[in-house]
């Protein structure tokens, strides 16, 4: 078993000459085995091994004997241990969030505190079935390839050494070394997924392959390495799409959809958001189609005028700003103040809004009326900034817009109705009132 986990570790560049490791230990049998293991290779190694457990203040007696266990296990073998309690149930209902969740990411930050302190690594007893279950979760829940991944051997400083290992020889490894390892009681509750998974469809999947655990191991380690291409393929089509307001459509479109799809996904995750299928094809659609998906109650995917891009609750999707006698406000780091005399207005609804579909412009002097877009291209300004141009419209009639100015009909609110506008940042482009 030692030699398999060395030669996995080497396969991985797991550990490093000298390194400092935290072992999650909860005190089961994967843990105390992940223990134990480092433990035998710590001359090789060179290795300062350290531990930390977290009582997460659920099961009563039975999470203080785990914790004592701990602390029987690490004074046997020398290895300083860290413990820290938290009361998981009280913490998940405050943050809104399941005990499972909320567990985890105390967890792990908690793991990360004692990294960062002595510049250490995190070593956690995740294995093969581990895998296989989480590809599974991740499989009936509609994701994408990169759920596929499963378990990395390695993700920044974590490391799991035991992921080429099943459950079912790290218990016999336990056994041979007379290893001694507590059982958590709600491993063998089904109210949790992954426990059903483990008890009712992993046995039935053995009957299949006896080493099926295995056998999906080394399908998520080639949809890592398919994914990492395509996440490489897909960052160099971001660059070539990124436009000053957000991505071409044109050019994410002209892609392979796996490529698409993963530039999507690389856009969400900088936005702190994990995407289904599901909501990978909604944002193609509004590729084609344009439009916008809400991902969540922050965050809406958006696509105008071929121009793509994600947009959080702090920014204006689209400015609709009504003027009525007076009217203030911010818009893309401009201070726009406007007045107007109503008193001679009847039923005229005037709106600051970005352009839309149908927009026309009537040039002053000139009486030429063109489509909005086509004004603004004459003035060659670029599409990716055409839809960040703020308008003031009455209907479909613009009356001013940031870089042509007044229209002929704004003209005549000007002269009749005192319209101002003014905004506190000079304009990018010179006006066009003398067209």
């Amino acid at each position: 078993m030692t030699t398999k986990v060395l030669d996995f570790c080497e396969r991985y560049s797991l550990l490093s000459n000298g390194d400092t490791v935290v072992i999650a230990l909860s005190g089961g049998a994967d843990s105390t085995a992940l223990l134990h293991i480092l433990y035998s290779i710590k001359e090789q190694y060179n290795l300062t091994l350290l531990a930390a457990h977290l009582h997460h203040g659920i099961r009563g007696e039975e999470a203080d004997r785990d914790e004592r266990f701990c602390k029987i296990l690490c004074e046997k073998y020398n290895i300083p241990l860290t413990i820290r309690r938290r009361d998981i149930p009280s913490l998940a209902k405050t943050q809104h969030i399941g005990e499972e969740l909320c567990g985890r990411e105390e967890r792990y930050a908690f793991f990360g505190e004692i990294a960062d302190a002595r510049c250490a690594k995190i070593a956690t007893a995740h294995h093969a079935d581990d895998n296989a279950e989480t590809l599974l979760l991740h499989l009936t829940r509609g994701s994408s390839l990169r759920g596929a991944v499963g378990i990395l051997p390695r993700r920044d400083r974590i490391i799991r050494p035991l992921l080429c290992c099943t459950r079912d020889e790290l218990e016999a490894y336990c056994a041979e070394n007379s290893l001694e390892y507590v059982n958590d009681s709600t491993n063998a509750d089904d109210t949790y997924s992954r426990n059903r998974l483990r008890h009712h469809v992993m046995p039935a999947l053995r009957e299949l392959n006896p080493s099926v655990a295995a056998a999906m191991l080394r399908f998520s380690q080639t949809a890592a390495e398919v994914s990492d291409y395509l996440d490489a393929q897909a960052t160099d089509v971001l660059r070539a799409a990124k436009t000053d307001c957000g991505y071409s459509a044109a050019t994410l479109l002209r892609q392979h959809p796996a490529v698409l799809k993963a530039a999507l996904n690389i856009l969400i995750k900088k936005n702190n958001y994990s995407a289904e299928l599901r909501h990978l094809e909604l944002l193609t659609l509004i590729l084609r189609q344009g439009g916008a998906v809400s991902l969540r109650r922050d965050l809406t995917a958006e696509c105008r005028r071929g121009i793509f891009r994600l947009v959080t609750a702090t920014e204006e999707i689209s400015p609709v700003v009504p003027l009525n006698g007076r009217a203030s406000f911010v818009y893309h780091g401009k201070h726009v103040t406007a007045s107007m005399n109503n008193s001679n207005i009847e039923n005229k609804l005037l709106l600051f809004r970005s352009r839309r579909e149908g927009d026309r412009f009537t040039f002053r002097r000139r009486g030429i009326t063109k489509t909005l877009g086509k004004a603004l291209r004459e003035l060659n300004i670029p599409a990716s900034a055409r839809d960040e141009l703020l308008c003031l419209c009455e209907g479909h009639t613009v009356l001013w817009c940031e870089c042509l100015g007044y229209s002929e009909q704004g003209r005549n609110y000007t002269e009749n109705q005192k319209l101002t506008i003014e905004l506190t940042e000079e304009m990018c482009y010179d006006t066009a009132q003398g067209h």
